[in-house]
């Protein structure tokens, strides 16, 4: 059957107004704005967008074809980090992101490199003048850099064709540290000796992402720290001309996918504001990005190659020049070798079996990117300009601007998640208690910000403390309420959300009367109970069944729905709480936990319960 892009001749020759009156008309009297959403930033999405033709396809990246594939190496042992970067690098990765750990600061992650000799063993049988190597070792990157490029000049590596970044940010740290002058300095002249163009400062975005930041926000803190280091680089000697093809850019790819698209494209053209403003040569920004860690969970963490795919793809439509995706099993602990393939793959497969890097800019002209770029280049430069205005990126920090704006942010994506107005699939949306744990080398509880799931997977984490205490699992009794269609949808929602915290819900039953259901309630010892069936069943069984629970020994009695005008009546039958979509379900499962008497939930709790 030959393929055939033909259709009804009203679908293609609709106007946009035919479209909403469509809409109109589905909406039975609405207001249209029902249907705009918002962004983290405040930033209005609507429901359609006309095509944009004042927008050009660009180059997104500096070289055409595919993007670098980056693999991230924490391994602490020398042997077992070699042999997976050889692993990787025979699989497909075109570059290594190496995290390091000179001193010894036993987290559990990262190789502990010192010198020139350290390298050649973790290079051991590795060609690095064909890929590209990213060196984050913290305060001690520009030690460390040094020694890579005594490393490559011992080894009779021609320097000027290795593709290298140190890829610490100073001004990201938890501490905020104005980067060290003399030893940039001492760096960028070994550089430049050795003819070598590695890039000397990284501007990243990931520590203002994993601790709350919007897009706009982790954009403008990156565009701050970025012209801090051309003023460092200034202050190092180094030509102007010299500065932006000395500087790297790191952002955050996370599961939006038009965010995450929109994000990259909207700092090339920030980037170039940047660089103008300041009178300096136009160099492309050299854009790295890496999945988001905040989005990963702990539970059902093969969700997580959902997450990273759809992070990844996006990066690559946004114009990344290198990616890094980190394995799913990230938040667990250090991640294993079949978990760092499967990371490695997911980009193999997006450029090999999908040809995503062969459209030079997939996403020009789509009305509703060039808009999202569009609002997120306005509103971060205005945070930009906040921040440059209070004195530099440094000066934000120590006043307190940076931590006030983050932490609001923060506080909204955390009422939304609490209410699930934000579901986190496989831990507030269908959760499985039965789920058997992945493997992971060691469990190491890694100290990179926060997560959208942690408040969930801490209450999971008292849950089965309690059940390995007691040998019973937390439970909650479903008081369904007449004929099977009445109860079935609000059944299944509940017994959902209740998972959510760790209680197993009883099965869903039809019961021929109420007294038949208390006695199934007696039955079940379970010390919660939630009535659960259709508002019009609730009119005339509801007391009834709150008054027989609650004679029946039920500590806390739940019903499915809002109260409306009953509120009062049902509350004096002995309901206490009313569940409904849009409550705050965090809130109410950590009443649920402590009316049981379970341990104090606590992050911590997450990992010893796993051990």
């Amino acid at each position: 059957m030959p393929l055939s892009f033909s259709g009804p001749d009203h679908f293609y020759t609709a106007d946009e107004e035919s479209w909403w009156s469509a809409v109109d008309k589905a909406l039975k009297g609405a207001a249209r704005d029902r249907l705009t959403s918002h962004t983290d930033d405040g930033l209005p999405v609507q429901p359609l967008y006309a095509n944009r033709t004042d927008q050009p396809a660009r180059a997104l990246r500096a070289k055409p074809g595919a993007w670098t594939i980056s693999q991230r190496i924490d391994l602490p042992d020398f042997s077992a980090a070699n042999a997976q970067i050889l692993k990787d690098l025979e699989g497909g990765a075109s570059g290594l992101d190496l995290v390091l750990d000179p001193i010894g600061l036993g987290t559990g992650r990262g190789t502990q490199i010192k010198t020139v000799d350290d390298f050649a063993r973790l290079y051991a049988g590795v060609l690095p003048d064909l890929i590209e190597t990213r060196i984050d070792a913290g305060n001690e990157t520009f030690g460390l850099i040094k020694e890579f490029l005594s490393y490559l000049k011992s080894s009779h590596k021609n320097s000027a064709a290795v593709r290298l970044t140190a890829s610490y940010d100073p001004n990201a740290a938890k501490t905020a540290n104005a980067v060290d002058i003399a030893a940039l300095k001492a760096v960028a002249e070994e550089s430049v000796a050795c003819g070598s163009p590695v890039r000397l400062l990284t501007a990243d975005g990931q520590a203002w992402h994993n601790a709350g930041a919007s897009d706009a926000q982790e954009l403008a803190l990156v565009l701050a720290s970025a012209v801090a280091h051309m003023r460092a680089l200034e202050n190092a000697t180094l030509a102007p001309e010299e500065w932006a093809r000395r500087i790297s850019i790191t952002l955050v790819a996370d599961a939006n996918q038009f965010g995450t698209i929109s994000k990259a494209r909207a700092i090339r053209k920030l980037w170039a504001s940047v660089l103008a403003g300041a009178g300096v040569p136009q160099d492309p920004a050299d854009l790295h990005m890496v999945t988001s860690r905040r989005m990963l969970t702990r539970r059902d963490p093969w969700v997580n190659l959902l997450r990273n795919t759809v992070a990844s793809f996006a990066a690559g439509v946004g114009g990344a020049g290198s990616v890094c995706v980190l394995p799913h099993t990230d938040a667990i602990g250090l991640p294993d070798a079949f978990a760092r393939r499967l990371a490695r793959n997911t980009q193999s497969m997006l450029l090999e079996e999908s040809s995503l890097a062969k459209v030079m800019d997939p996403s020009a002209g789509s009305g509703a990117i060039e808009a999202r770029t569009d609002q997120l280049c306005a509103a971060a430069w205005a945070f930009f300009q906040e921040i440059e205005a209070a004195g530099g990126l440094l000066a934000a920090r120590q006043s307190g601007l940076v931590d006030k704006k983050i932490s609001e942010t923060k506080t909204k994506i955390e009422k939304d998640i609490a209410r699930r107005k934000r579901p986190i699939t496989g831990v507030s949306e269908f959760p499985n208690l039965g789920e058997k744990p992945v493997d992971v080398l060691s469990e190491t509880n890694s100290d990179d910000g926060w997560r959208y799931a942690e408040p969930f997977e801490a209450l999971r984490a008292a849950a089965e403390a309690h059940e390995r205490a007691t040998g019973q699992a937390p439970s909650i009794f479903l008081a369904t309420l007449g004929p099977l269609a009445q109860f079935t949808a609000r059944a299944t929602w509940l017994a959902s959300a209740f998972a959510a915290g760790g209680l197993k819900a009883s099965e869903a039953a039809v019961y021929e009367s109420i007294d038949e259901m208390a006695g199934a309630y007696k039955k079940s010892g379970a010390a919660l109970a939630c009535i659960v069936s259709s508002d019009t069943v609730y009119e005339n069984e509801a007391e009834a069944a709150a008054k027989v629970l609650s004679d029946g020994g039920a500590k806390h009695i739940y019903l499915a729905g809002k109260p409306g005008d009953k509120g009062a009546a049902y509350r004096s039958a002995g309901v206490g709480t009313f569940v409904f979509a849009g409550c705050d379900i965090l809130d109410l499962l950590r009443d649920a936990h402590s009316l049981l008497g379970l341990p104090s939930a606590s992050a911590e709790q997450e990992l010893e319960g796993q051990a």
